[in-house]
């Protein structure tokens, strides 16, 4: 059974940075795509970025030049560096991995942005 757990949400003044991580159990072969999700509040989920497992990346235009995504596939683990954090930031921080055609998520982390 596959596990998704993610951390290293927490609360940050606007400017600020925090590192999202993500752990995978349970695959016993190469994950293909992992990545971030993200749902405001009153908001529908959104994708933030992913990454193939050959190192493709894609990010959604809000977040091109602020976050980095990568990835550990030894340690089947999934990254989001997040700079320059804004109040438009704040959501809960889903990882999703798909293996082998079945999408996985994790139970969310929550990113608070304010002063």
């Amino acid at each position: 059974q596959v596990q998704v757990v993610e951390s290293g949400g927490g609360w940050v003044q606007p400017g600020g940075s925090l590192r999202l991580s993500c752990a995978v159990s349970g695959s016993e072969y190469s994950i293909y795509v992992m990545g971030w999700y993200r749902q405001a509040a009153g908001k529908q989920r959104e994708l933030v970025a992913d990454i193939q497992s050959g190192g493709t990346t894609n990010y959604a235009d809000a977040v091109k030049g602020r976050f980095t995504i990568s990835r550990d596939n030894a340690k089947n683990a999934v990254y989001l560096q997040m700079n320059s954090l804004q109040p438009e930031d704040t959501a809960v921080y889903f990882c999703h991995v798909l293996y082998f055609h079945v999408g996985y998520w994790g139970q969310g982390t929550q990113v608070t942005v304010s002063s």
